[in-house]
């Protein structure tokens, strides 16, 4: 569970920062409100499940292996250094959060055989998608949409599957 709060909150800063323009107000702040609330049900899911799994005795796995760290160090670089090169290049703006999208969704590609749960690669692949579509449309008159596509979208997507995730986890313990 402690991925999928991970995963909610970032999806939550992905849908807030970058609901805006050319997104009306009232949709913007629905979004916004939509996001904090999904968050906010996955934490709910989260303190529930950590409560239960603290009294059972159940071995857990370590997820942060040394596998892990050097997937998380590749992504920062990759994530800091592409933005720098991006900057140099005389990017839009817009750019950095299509980069994110693309090097976020990698990442969870990269942990899929790691942790041998492909169900995060799904999203994976969504988010990378997006990434590219996002550095595709920043180099068109349609760059004021990369937000939406690379952001708000790609933070909709990790929503979705930690609430989807989180409902499935409570759901199956308590059968």
């Amino acid at each position: 569970m402690t991925g999928l709060l991970v995963g909610a909150v970032f999806g939550a800063v992905f849908v807030v920062v970058n609901a805006q323009s050319p997104l009306n107000t009232v949709t913007v702040n629905l979004l916004r409100v939509a996001a904090c609330l999904a968050a906010a049900s996955v934490m709910a899911l989260w303190f529930a499940t950590a409560r239960k799994e603290r009294s059972a005795a159940d071995p857990q796995r370590n997820m942060f292996s040394r596998g892990y760290l050097i997937i998380v160090a590749a992504e920062a670089i990759l994530l800091f250094g592409g933005l720098r090169v991006l900057a140099a290049w005389e990017r839009p703006v817009e750019t950095n959060v299509a980069w994110v999208a693309f090097v976020v969704g990698v990442h969870f590609i990269a942990l899929a055989p790691l942790w041998k749960d492909w169900s995060i690669a799904v999203p994976g692949v969504v988010l990378t998608l997006l990434g590219v579509a996002g550095l595709v449309l920043a180099s068109t008159a349609a760059v004021t949409w990369v937000p939406l596509i690379s952001g708000v979208l790609s933070g909709l997507v990790l929503l979705a599957g930690a609430v989807t995730f989180g409902w499935r986890t409570v759901a199956a313990r308590t059968a």
